[in-house]
């Protein structure tokens, strides 16, 4: 794949190097499995399994300008090869009434503080004075199941992110359900989406400055018949309960979806599925948190910002590909249950062991990260809650004060759909509430 890459645009060398373009773009996507070191680290990680093998030494000046050589071209097209959903069963936590189940959102991540980078890339803003340093948004398309990425777009902080989900709409299609958050409650947004054939389920605001959503049929599961963006939809209205040992939480919803068949889709399996859109907060979870543990991109060029950026896309989704066909080979196995921690540090062992470096003419769909992910499955996930707050704050202050409750608790959720407004036409039956627990 990265010979084709590579001949596809143009980015092979002309004339033998100690440092030929396919090692190039295994020296950077290597660098991110091992965030902790500089490129001249990542070098020796990549050879030193290489016993016996004579191998270059080249200096932190030559990789990087290997690295200018070879440019972002091959990086870009080796994500636009591997993105998509993973191909798995039908099966348990992927599919939803024979919808793929997808979400879409958006996670900022910081570059070095350089000049070159300055003129492309912001600084955020924050009570203390902003942030230290450059912003880059990303913004992704994730199939909820199995966490690959569908598709991905990146830039400067000051477009939004809605202005993005623009460009992500050529990889939806009939046969998807799209999850998003209130920021991609947009009038036009919606109507972009339902003209692709893709299905939504959008949660939209209530309060100061929400969209008026007549009710203009009501149905006997509590939703009702609206308008958006010129688009029907369905509204629904739920109060989410959420109880604890340390107490009772309420929270109230409202989702606006053109899954319009109320018999096929009810309410409350609605509110249900819009939980899934946490799988993509957990997916860029593994991205920051897991890959880069909160650290800063290495690049100090915007073109290098991009080449670092879709090396990261594309490692992230070979492992994520390499953990789905892991579990499809275990019928009925949810991916969720897959630790990504497990196949980032299998492949971390394999690079430094420089494992079947000799391609074996035996498909082993599972591979050795695979195996590694199926002997350590976390347990079936568990229905707990925890504060949403920032846990490590950027400066030396309490976030959010120092009394906030840090415990996850197991919990209980019961859902009431709530009754609709008054509608602009009668109905022959009245409604009520109706709850769903």
């Amino acid at each position: 794949m990265v010979d084709e890459a590579l001949a596809q645009t143009r980015t092979v060398q002309r004339r033998v190097r100690d440092l030929p373009s396919r090692v190039v773009v295994y020296l950077l996507l290597a660098a991110c499995l091992f965030p902790e070191l500089g490129y001249p680290g990542v070098w020796r990680k990549l050879t030193e399994g290489l016993a016996g093998v004579p191998v270059a030494a080249p200096s932190a000046g030559a990789l990087a300008q290997a690295r200018r050589r070879v440019g972002v071209a091959p990086l870009r097209w080796l994500f636009d090869l591997l993105r998509g959903p993973a191909a798995v069963p039908r099966g348990r936590g992927v599919w939803w009434r024979g919808l793929l189940v997808c979400a879409v959102d958006g996670t900022i991540m910081s570059v070095p503080d350089s000049a070159a980078n300055l003129a492309r890339f912001t600084k955020g803003g924050g009570n203390h004075g902003g942030t230290g340093y450059p912003q880059v948004r990303v913004l992704a398309l994730v199939a909820c199941g199995t966490r690959t990425l569908i598709d991905a777009v990146f830039g400067p902080v000051t477009r939004g992110e809605t202005a993005y989900a623009a460009s992500l709409l050529r990889s939806l299609r009939a046969g998807m359900v799209l999850l998003g958050d209130r920021n991609f409650a947009a009038g036009p947004l919606a109507a972009q989406i339902a003209a692709t054939q893709a299905e939504f389920l959008i949660r939209v605001r209530t309060g100061r400055g929400a969209p008026k959503l007549p009710a203009l049929r009501c149905y006997h599961d509590g939703s009702y018949l609206s308008r958006f963006g010129g688009v029907p939809v369905r509204v629904i209205d739920a109060q989410i309960i959420i109880t604890t040992t340390a107490g009772r939480r309420t929270g109230t919803y409202r989702l606006i979806t053109t899954l319009c068949d109320h018999h096929r889709y009810p309410a409350g399996s609605l509110v249900r599925l819009y939980h899934e859109r946490w799988e993509i907060e957990t997916a860029y979870l593994e991205l920051k948190s897991t890959i880069l543990d909160g650290r800063v991109l290495r690049a100090r060029t915007p073109a290098s910002v991009d080449q670092e950026v879709y090396a990261l896309l594309v490692t992230y989704q070979l492992l994520r590909t390499a953990m789905a066909d892991a579990t499809s080979t275990r019928l009925g196995t949810d991916p969720d249950r897959a630790s990504f921690t497990i196949a980032w540090q299998a492949a971390r062992n394999q690079i430094i062991q420089a494992a079947s470096i000799i391609a074996d003419t035996v498909i082993d769909l599972a591979g050795t990260i695979g195996r590694h992910v199926l002997a350590h499955l976390l347990p079936d996930r568990r229905l707990r809650v925890s504060p949403r707050i920032v846990k490590r704050a950027i400066s030396k202050y309490q976030a959010r004060g120092p009394g906030i409750d840090r415990t996850s608790y197991k919990a209980t959720v019961g859902i009431d759909i709530l009754a609709p407004p008054d509608t602009l036409t009668t109905t022959t039956n009245p409604l009520t509430t109706r709850p769903w627990g």
